[in-house]
């Protein structure tokens, strides 16, 4: 019984060694970075529509027949390739560009599905895989771009990049980690030429930085050996100064003895001084006591009676002024109202006058334009009567030339006769050859010039005539037929001689 119990209890344990052995070698668990892929049956994957014809397990154990079912493991660790890639820019200039690119496989099971299929057994040429694709996106890209894009924004040049490698390495079943161009070489030395102005400036720049650094520490270092030497000379002061009182002191003791004698007599001096100032202060209190008071009491009596005679004298001028005040004030007032009074009635006077002489200029006014009316009506009737006797004038004139002058010389005879007479007006002494006759014929001839100045004007008229084509006028002949005397002109013994 102990012996079968044994045999039993032996092979229960063998068979619990067994299943134990058994399921180690059928479970398999995946590591964190890691993916199992079991392929031998038909599965369905999440994510994927259709079976792939294996199984993948992440994070987690599964079993797995022997013989029938094979794992195999594919990393999720990140990886990491180098980019050295020739590239030619937009401006024709060959760059060298490095970078670098880290990946791994994508942790969802499409990401892992890709990647077993194309790298599961070559993972160890995954970086020689991705290096190709971006070198071909990276040289597409950079010939799109000038070298100062790169230079100044290489951002853009690595997002142009992801984005453009994007897809491929979705396919790939791989993800970017990051993108990273570290360096871009320029053999041609396109770069350095293009940075040399810059370079000039800024070495421009420290220089100008260095001279103003330098100017500032050599005014700085002039500062303070300007204030070394203040302060040097101020030490020297203060030494000559406490040399000075050394000095002093050292004459003072030396003059010790001597000050002292002389400070004794000066005490003697002052104390003498002192007595003879006593003395005096007391003669001049005697004097006050005897002259001064008695003095001064007779000053203040006669002083007090001259104040109150004063007193007396400017209360009697007060009262005198008051009453003048007084006085002139009622005067002052009997003549404001007088000259109100006056003001008034000349007031109301001024406008009487005012409004009489208003009333004056009115009537003035009136008179002056009714007798201005009167003048030019009179004046309008004369200057009618002019114009309408010179228009029968003017028709007298033309129908009978000779009667209106006959007229005219007719009417001014007498001034005529006075104008020619007016020539012996003059004369003092005259001298007659011929006697009376001679007195007739000079009377005569004064007489007839109103005649001659008829035959002016018959002339002037023919004269007129003839201009304007009316024929001659011929000369008034006499009431007789014979000339007129007017133009017989006798001679004097003188004319004949």
């Amino acid at each position: 019984m102990p012996m079968i119990i044994g045999v039993v209890a032996g092979l229960v344990l063998a068979a619990i060694i067994i299943v134990i052995g058994l399921f180690k070698l059928m479970w398999r668990v995946a590591e964190p970075n890691e993916a199992l892929v079991i392929s031998g049956s038909r599965h369905r994957t999440e994510g994927i529509e259709e079976g792939l014809g294996f199984r993948i397990v992440t994070g987690r154990g599964t079993f797995v027949v022997p013989g029938v079912q094979a794992v195999r493991k594919l990393s999720l660790d990140l990886n990491e390739t180098e980019l050295l890639v020739d590239c030619v820019t937009q401006q024709g200039i060959p760059l060298k560009v490095r970078g670098v690119v880290i990946f791994k496989v994508g942790d969802d099971f499409v990401s892992i599905a890709n990647a077993a299929r194309r790298f599961l057994d070559q993972q160890k040429f995954m970086g020689d895989r991705v290096h190709n694709v971006f070198a071909g996106h990276l040289r597409s890209i950079v010939g799109g771009l000038t070298v100062e894009d790169m230079i100044r924004d290489r951002e853009k040049l690595t997002g142009q990049t992801r984005a453009a490698s994007g897809s491929e390495m979705e396919k790939l079943g791989l993800i970017i980690d990051s993108l990273q161009i570290h360096e871009i070489e320029d053999p041609t030395g396109y770069i350095k030429n293009l940075a040399a102005p810059h370079a000039a400036a800024v070495h421009r720049d420290a220089r100008i930085a260095q001279a103003e650094a330098d100017r500032l520490a050599t005014e700085a270092e002039q500062k303070a050996a300007a204030r070394m030497s203040e302060a040097t000379r101020d030490s020297e002061i203060l030494q000559a100064g406490y040399q000075a009182e050394r000095d002093k002191a050292a004459a003072t003791s030396r003059q010790a003895g001597p000050l002292s004698e002389a400070a004794a007599k000066q005490e003697v001096v002052v104390q003498e001084t002192r007595v003879a100032e006593l003395e005096a202060q007391r003669r001049e209190q005697q004097l006050q006591v005897d002259v001064r008071k008695p003095a001064d009491a007779k000053a203040y009596e006669k002083r007090t009676l001259a104040e109150a005679e004063r007193d007396v004298r400017i209360s009697a001028a007060q009262a005198k002024a008051k009453e003048t005040e007084l006085a002139a004030i009622a005067e002052a007032n009997r003549v404001k109202i007088a000259a109100a009074a006056q003001a008034e009635m000349t007031k109301v006077s001024g406008l009487a006058q005012a409004a009489a002489t208003r009333a004056t200029g009115e009537a003035e006014a009136a008179a002056t334009q009714a007798r201005g009316l009167a003048e030019a009506e009179a004046a309008k009737a004369k200057g009618l009567a002019e114009a309408a006797s010179i228009q029968a004038r003017a028709e007298a004139l033309a129908t009978n030339q000779e009667a209106v002058v006959a007229q005219q010389l007719a009417e001014n005879w007498p001034e005529i006769v006075k104008a020619g007479a007016s020539a012996f007006g003059n004369v003092e002494h005259m001298v007659l050859l011929n006697g009376a006759d001679g007195m007739s014929d000079m009377f005569a001839k004064a007489l007839t010039m109103g005649g001659t100045g008829l035959g002016l004007a018959r002339q002037l008229l023919a004269s007129m005539g003839t201009e304007n084509g009316a024929g001659t006028v011929p000369p008034p002949a006499s009431p007789n037929g014979s000339t007129p005397r007017s133009h017989l002109i006798p001679l004097q013994d003188d004319d004949k001689a």
